[in-house]
């Protein structure tokens, strides 16, 4: 079959629900039908925003966002992008970033100046949330509802007190989620693993994973016989494959190797049954296993409950301490969290005052930057610098210039909190001490891409049994069934004959190479990925995954929206990748050091990716602006 058949074979050139080019050259064309605010696009300077979340195609990080920062990262001085025009405004607080941390930054601030306190939140994408981003599908007249980035408040009972203040006074009430999250919808549908032809021989499907006994489920499989027994033997032996040290040696062992290496080189594992294994760790760490400590696999079991990692039980080490269930997710995640932020700085731009009837609450866009607002929020502003201003007869004060509609800006404040991407700072700030810069530039984030597909129905899903797949050798490795969860007006997709949203999770990687190169070169696949390449691997997957339980991709896929977060994941220290790292405050804690009326917030700051760690970066980057601490 020639590509152009198979393409239509898979639906590429049926017209699916808005399906928006925003990459490339059709980036200005399709956004200005659109009437999508485009910096750079010729005379859009007032054109009224579209409404991001229901926007399908390649969203997230788009080529758009990188214009000025890349020319600053590529050695161009921010003053040689253009003629800058001088802001008449002038604020108390300027926040760079729109993300979880950046809304945060200007609560908190808030909190401490009062109500009356003026605000500017610039960020370079068209819609805020940082990687906390909304999606919206309308399929036959139901809209359904995912996460764009940030899942889920994982763990709210370990939250500190300061974030858990934030979330009691933004109305969330955790409790709810166990009775709004259906624990029970899925619990006669299991996991299947697809083995992919170019990886393992075959393209098959197997139901079962971590449910039918190992060497059943193995059987079925396109491995080897040799590889089927050596996998069997790794689950379920319950071997001390580290006899006759202490339990504190086995963990210092455990942190000092990659789980690749305590499978074959302490487990006996064949080198030919490690691509099963490559990409466990990929969801949390987004790397391989050769790149990750054993013990980081070990004490980090995954959130879906079904892709245990082999050779620990018979080490005596007990299973990891048990967090609380995962079910704290919002129908679009995180994204309700800085909608519910964003309702609270800007009264009226978001309907309601619950956090149920945000969910369905649709944003006013064009309140966002309202002159009439104590807190702005500017969308489309790429900053280029932060810089204090030094002059013996006034008070201290920070300028702050951004590039808009291709133009460049700069605005005055009396604070500043940088909470964008922390490797990004020193770009911004290059008047920051050399030992900071390099702190900075030590955490590089992972790359990822969250792609959600709209179909027709999950019958196929329901026929083979299962509501997960795990693909140890596919495009994307994960493909899952979304969180099921009803909320307020929201219902969620109970049904097989229902519409629902698929969630599919790639991580680009490039195994054998140290992690943080990894990422590098997974950012550079990201950026250089054109939509039209990342649809036909979806369509593609999914057709050789669910074909067999009737699922047509060219009839049944509705609508696709891939997330591309090229700077994704907050960078996360682990054992075996960071052993270099010397002795001391660690590159994040250097990093985020204030300097004068410019402090660092995000959750980079903290080198933890969740949503609370952004909140607490929020706090202490605000408590160390001059006149502000607590």
């Amino acid at each position: 079959m020639t590509t152009e058949s198979r393409d239509r074979e898979l639906g590429m050139y049926r017209k699916i629900t808005r399906r928006d080019f925003l990459d490339g050259a059709a980036m200005a064309i399709g956004s200005v039908a659109l009437g999508l605010h485009v910096p750079g696009a010729p005379g859009r300077a007032n054109a009224l925003p579209a409404y991001p979340p229901a926007l399908n195609g390649l969203r997230g990080d788009q080529e758009r966002v990188f214009e000025f920062a890349h020319k600053l990262r590529d050695g161009k001085s921010w003053e040689t992008l253009g003629t800058i025009e001088e802001d008449p405004e002038s604020y108390d607080l300027i926040v760079v970033g729109a993300g979880i941390s950046g809304l945060a930054a200007a609560y908190f601030y808030r909190k401490h100046k009062g109500n009356g306190a003026r605000i500017l939140i610039l960020d370079s994408h068209d819609d805020f949330g940082g990687h906390a981003r909304r999606n919206e599908f309308e399929v036959s007249g139901r809209v359904l509802l995912a996460n764009g980035g940030t899942q889920s408040i994982e763990s709210p009972g370990e939250y500190s007190k300061v974030a858990k203040s934030v979330l009691k006074d933004l109305g969330i009430d955790v409790q709810k989620f166990y009775q709004d999250y259906d624990e029970k919808l899925y619990a006669n549908l299991g996991t299947g693993c697809y083995f992919d032809k170019e990886t393992f021989g075959a393209d098959k499907l197997v139901a079962g994973m971590g449910t039918t006994p190992w060497n059943e489920f193995l059987a079925k499989t396109p491995l080897s016989a040799a590889v089927q027994k050596d996998t069997a033997r790794l689950f379920t032996d319950k071997k001390d494959y580290l006899a006759g040290k202490s339990k504190a040696q086995k963990i210092a062992l455990l942190k000092s190797m990659s789980y690749a290496e305590f499978l074959t080189k302490h487990c006996g594992a064949l080198p030919e049954s490690l691509p099963f294994f490559q990409k466990y760790s990929h969801d949390l760490f987004a790397a391989g296993i050769e790149a990750i400590s054993a013990y980081g696999c070990y004490s980090n079991p995954d959130d879906y409950g079904s892709f245990a990692y082999a050779g620990f039980d018979g080490l005596g080490l007990g299973k990891p301490e048990k967090e609380e269930p995962y079910i704290f997710h919002f129908p679009d995640g995180n994204a309700t969290v800085a909608r519910l932020l964003v309702r609270q700085l800007i009264p009226g731009s978001i309907p309601g005052n619950t956090m149920e009837d945000v969910v369905t609450a649709k944003a006013d866009y064009s309140m966002l930057d309202a002159a009439e607002n104590a807190v702005r929020i500017r969308l489309g502003s790429t900053a280029v610098n932060a810089k204090q201003n030094h002059t013996p007869r006034s008070a201290q004060s920070v300028s702050v210039a951004y590039a808009r509609d291709g133009e460049l800006h700069r605005v005055k404040s009396k604070h500043c909190v940088l909470a964008c991407y922390n490797g990004m700072v020193p770009y911004l700030c290059p008047e920051l001490p050399a030992r900071q810069k390099e702190a900075l530039r030590y955490c590089v984030k992972a790359p990822f891409i969250y792609t959600h597909v709209a179909i027709r129905n999950w019958e196929a899903f329901q026929k083979l049994g299962i509501h997960q797949i795990m693909a140890p050798g596919g495009y994307h490795s994960f493909v899952a069934l979304d969180f099921p969860v009803s909320m307020g007006e929201y219902k969620f997709p109970s049904k097989p004959e229902e519409p629902a949203v698929l969630f599919m999770l790639r991580t680009p990687c490039s195994p054998g190479a140290p992690r943080r190169d990894q990422y590098r070169a997974g950012r550079y696949e990201l950026l250089s990925a054109k939509f039209e390449s990342i649809e036909r691997n979806i369509r593609e997957q999914l057709q050789k995954m669910l074909g067999e339980a009737g699922f047509d991709a060219a009839r049944d896929i509705e609508a696709i929206t891939v997330n591309r977060w090229a700077h994704g994941y907050a960078y996360e220290y682990d054992s075996y990748s960071d052993r270099d790292l010397p002795p001391g405050p660690r590159p994040n804690v250097i990093g985020r050091a204030p300097f004068g009326n410019i402090t660092i917030a995000n959750s980079d700051s903290a080198a933890r990716a969740y949503t609370d760690a952004a909140i607490d970066e929020a706090w202490r980057a605000v408590a160390e602006l001059p006149g502000t601490g607590s």
